[in-house]
């Protein structure tokens, strides 16, 4: 989630880094991907099971489209949220750094 991204690098890196964030993602060198409906309603039933984390939309988005994208490694620097949800397709998932 792209927007994730640039909040938790400005957040904890400042302006510049999220600046070069973004101008990063340009060009295709990596590839993003947009939420589907079925995505969204998973998110949905994240939050609901999770309300007294509480998980938010973004890091249920994020949650989804790993499961539906079989992705089992997660860069991240918000671990909090992502080490209690357990995926659909796994028992964790795994965080770096």
């Amino acid at each position: 989630m792209i927007a994730e991204a640039c909040y938790l690098t400005g957040k904890y890196l400042g302006a510049t880094a999220e600046a070069t964030l973004l101008r990063s993602l340009t060009g295709g060198r990596y590839q993003t991907e947009a939420p589907t409906d079925m995505d969204l309603w998973r998110a949905a039933g994240l939050v609901e099971q999770y309300a007294d984390l509480p998980l938010g939309g973004t890091d249920a988005l994020v949650i989804a489209t790993a499961e539906r994208l079989g992705i089992e490694t997660l860069a991240t620097l918000d671990q909090r949220h992502f080490n209690v949800v357990r995926p659909a397709h796994l028992a964790a998932l795994r965080l770096v750094p």
